[in-house]
């Protein structure tokens, strides 16, 4: 674990974000940088893509970069690569 410096208002925003959504300051800053990492990766996804991208990749082991790139069947690659719809598992 280390220390990321954001600014004041970046910490606010994060501040109001998470009691908004129930979350921790920090569970809400790491779910922005997940959701940042992805939207770098597979630009052409939505957000509600990119978030059903990380249901899969948690039901499949959690998210493993390294995995999601390679293009490693289990890791959501199938949804980024647009070859299945983008459902969440049942």
């Amino acid at each position: 674990m280390g220390i990321v410096k954001i600014s004041d208002q970046t910490h606010e925003n994060l501040r109001v974000a998470s009691t908004a959504l129930s979350r921790s300051i920090n569970a809400q800053a790491e779910h922005w940088m997940r959701i940042g990492m992805l939207a770098e990766l597979y630009p052409q996804l939505t957000h509600s893509d990119l978030c059903q991208l990380l249901i899969q990749a948690e039901l499949a082991g959690g998210l493993d970069l390294a995995r999601l790139a390679a293009g490693a069947p289990g890791a959501g690659a199938r949804l980024a690569t647009g070859t299945r719809s983008p459902r969440v598992p049942s």
